[in-house]
């Protein structure tokens, strides 16, 4: 799922255009994000101060969520967005979990105004990060202290599971990786190699300890062979409570659900760059023969009778085509044996077999001329 900004682009232009209009209009919108997210914008001519916004958003695990209905953490999170213009209705519009009424009459003016309708059109946002920081903080402790370390799988996109498991002191979050094309898995496998290098450097000592393998980690044992069955390899982020703390956990939440989408931004880049680098030395190359192919070129030629004047020739397509042909008998007589004059007499006088004559002789048996004549 490529997602990099919290806020929907196609939401707030909405939003906006329903607060800027002047007069009170029906509207239904419909609109769906990367297959899985579906938002529903109401606005009725009878109840002008109040447009509804219904949302409908995959769940990253069930495992910790009874129900389809959201959590009270990921209620408050969305209250917090504005106590004045926010509210939540109960129940939600069939279909959706969450619905919220808006009221553009409290909405203050100018920038204002702009910044809290971005910060509405990211509540999308607001409840996955929720989701994946309430799973952070309520692991069961009493598995971890007996060293039960289970795995969570978090699915974020259907394609695009991952996992993230609780041990006493860290946070191991592990991303299987699977590509479509041969030139993305060399281009990414390159990729997971330099950021473990780097990452593991001095200069990046507060950053979270990265490991990539090309086989599964020990932690996913027991996992569906299918969500283990990669192109890609997996890749490990070991998370501390340094990077959990205060702000640092609403940033620490949005990289790990938006690893995928950085991922495929890079391979989508480089292979680019490098396709572009390649049409560069491409042009270039046809640049250098075209300008080494005979051309009008001039030649001077003296004119007889006269030795300082010099006459400009063109070459003509026919004697260009008579060029190369000469060219092309001449490269065949190189490739053909080569010929040495007064060879062959050599060759009779000092390579030929010698005649082997054998010592015993043989005399022919002629017949008696009386045993004819008897």
């Amino acid at each position: 799922m490529a997602r990099f900004e919290r806020a929907s682009p196609a939401l707030k232009e909405i939003l906006l255009r329903l607060y800027r209009d002047e007069r009170a209009i029906d509207a239904d919108h419909h609109l769906h994000e990367f297959g899985s997210i579906e938002y529903y914008i109401q606005s009725l001519v009878s109840d002008p101060d109040h447009t509804y916004l219904s949302i409908a958003t995959p769940i990253l695990s069930q495992a910790f969520l009874v129900s389809t209905r959201l959590s009270r953490y990921t209620i408050q999170k969305v209250k917090a967005i504005s106590a004045e213009v926010v509210e939540i209705v109960e129940p939600p519009k069939e279909g959706y979990q969450l619905t919220i009424r808006l009221n553009f009459g409290r909405m203050p003016h100018g920038k204002e105004a702009i910044k809290m309708i971005t910060d509405i059109a990211a509540v999308q946002g607001v409840i996955l990060s929720s989701q994946l920081e309430e799973m952070l903080m309520n692991v069961n402790s009493q598995d971890v202290a007996q060293g039960m370390y289970k795995p969570i799988k978090l699915v974020y996109h259907p394609r695009e599971p991952f996992y993230v498991i609780k041990q006493p002191q860290k946070i191991t979050a592990v991303f299987p990786m699977r590509f479509k094309e041969k030139t993305d898995v060399i281009i990414a496998t390159t990729f997971f190699q330099e950021l473990m290098d780097v990452a593991n450097t001095k200069a990046c000592a507060k950053a979270p300890h990265c490991i990539w393998s090309p086989i599964p980690p020990p932690e996913l044992r027991g996992e569906a062979i299918e969500d283990l069955s990669t192109n890609g390899g997996f890749v490990s982020f070991d998370i501390t409570s340094r990077h959990i703390e205060g702000k640092r956990l609403d940033k620490t939440v949005w990289n790990l659900l938006n690893f995928y989408a950085f991922v495929k931004n890079h391979v989508k880049t480089t292979r680019g760059f490098i396709q572009r680098r390649m049409r560069t030395c491409l042009q270039s190359l046809v640049e250098v023969l075209q300008k080494t192919e005979p051309q009008d070129e001039q030649q001077s030629k003296e004119v007889k009778g006269y030795k300082h004047m010099k006459k400009l020739v063109k070459f003509t397509k026919f004697k260009i085509i008579r060029y190369r042909s000469d060219f092309t008998s001449k490269l065949k007589r190189i490739r053909s044996r080569l010929k040495i004059h007064g060879f062959n007499r050599f060759r009779r006088k000092w390579l030929t077999f010698p005649i082997f004559s054998s010592k015993t002789k043989y005399r022919k048996l002629e017949k008696d001329i009386s045993l004819q004549h008897n």
